[in-house]
């Protein structure tokens, strides 16, 4: 394979990266989870790159206006740049889950956009995620290496009690 690969860590947004307090869609309601940008550093440092894939019912339901799930997106993205770290791409489902969409977790649509967008090597790459959906997603896309974030394991490679403590589990591997 070539060099140029992308190795991804694709990370869930509400429950990995923020307080999942229900239908976030407003900075003031948005509030970082403790040692978020320690382990996006350490990823980065390893030569990961960091996509986010999020469903966002909220804006299907009438919660919150897409309009303010991309200002929310991009304040959230600014603060990972203060921190030193670039979020490659936020993908995101503003459906409904009775839409029978193809972009909503647990399908691979934003995978494959993913894909389309940048060169990804999905061997070296992770999925982190709250919920078995994300978990689920990871595996209808192949992608061998999950985490799974405050859940049994029950279908993810591992699990671990927030994105902080996922420092131990992904390491430079030469696979």
């Amino acid at each position: 394979m070539s060099n140029l690969t992308k190795k991804i860590i694709f990370l869930d947004r509400d429950g990995v990266i923020n307080y999942d307090h229900g239908y976030v869609g407003e900075i003031e309601k948005f509030e970082f989870i403790d040692g978020v940008f320690e382990a996006c550093n350490h990823f980065s440092k390893l030569g990961y790159e960091i996509i986010v894939i999020t469903n966002q019912s909220g804006i299907g339901r009438g919660y919150y206006s897409e309009e303010d799930f991309i200002n929310l997106t991009n304040w959230m993205k600014d603060e990972f740049k203060k921190n030193g770290i670039n979020i490659l791409k936020v993908y995101y489902c503003p459906h409904s889950p009775d839409k029978d969409c193809e972009c909503r977790k647990p399908k691979i649509g934003m995978i494959t956009q993913a894909i389309n967008d940048f060169n990804i090597d999905l061997e070296k790459s992770w999925l982190i995620g709250d919920k078995i959906s994300d978990i689920q997603t990871a595996v209808n896309a192949n992608i061998k290496n999950t985490i799974l974030i405050k859940e049994d394991k029950k279908i993810a490679s591992f699990t671990a009690n927030s994105l902080f403590h996922t420092i131990n589990i992904i390491k430079k591997q030469g696979k």
